[in-house]
């Protein structure tokens, strides 16, 4: 998935939820222009200010790869 493709789902999700960029920083305790460059698809975006707009939207993050299932495996081992 690309930047501008969360930057689209993100506007989408917030828009339907009926709160503005402005609304949904201050739910997600980030600045107004964060939550803008998302959603242009900005690159430059901090992934921890990413996670608060996610949550705050009721998006799950899901990393999938066989490495991690491997580390997962021996975390349990542990």
């Amino acid at each position: 998935m690309t930047t501008k493709q969360i930057g689209k789902v993100i506007a989408f999700l917030r828009k339907q939820a009926g709160v503005t960029q402005k609304q949904l920083a201050d739910l997600a305790g980030v600045g107004k222009t964060v939550v803008f460059d998302i959603e242009k698809g900005k690159e430059t975006v901090q992934i921890n200010s990413l996670l608060k707009v996610f949550s705050v939207l009721n998006i799950k993050l899901q990393l999938s790869n066989p490495v991690i299932h491997l580390m997962e495996k021996s975390d349990e081992e542990s």
